[in-house]
């Protein structure tokens, strides 16, 4: 049986990797899928890794992922380039 800890870490992995890749946080379905647990788990999940202290917010009142640091998942003014490609925004 998967540890707390590790269900959080496997869950900020799949969520940094997702940012890096798409520039967009997954919805906790997505992130459900990815960590091969129920929709519901998933919510959990994401809601107990924002709550011990990962630097990001989900939107107020929702379970969407706002900010994952160093990552924005809405529009700022800090635009980040990678490789020559715009499609990321900053913190």
């Amino acid at each position: 049986m998967e540890t707390l800890e590790t269900s959080l870490d496997r869950a900020y992995h799949a969520i940094m990797r997702r940012m890096v890749a798409s520039g967009r946080a997954p919805h906790y379905i997505e992130l459900a899928s990815e960590l091969h647990v129920s929709p519901d788990e998933g919510r959990e999940i994401l809601h107990q890794l924002f709550g011990v202290g990962v630097p990001g917010w989900l939107h107020p009142g929702t379970d969407l992922i706002a900010s994952f640091a160093p990552f924005s998942n809405l529009p700022t003014q800090y635009d980040i380039t990678i490789d020559d490609m715009r499609g990321w925004y900053g913190q």
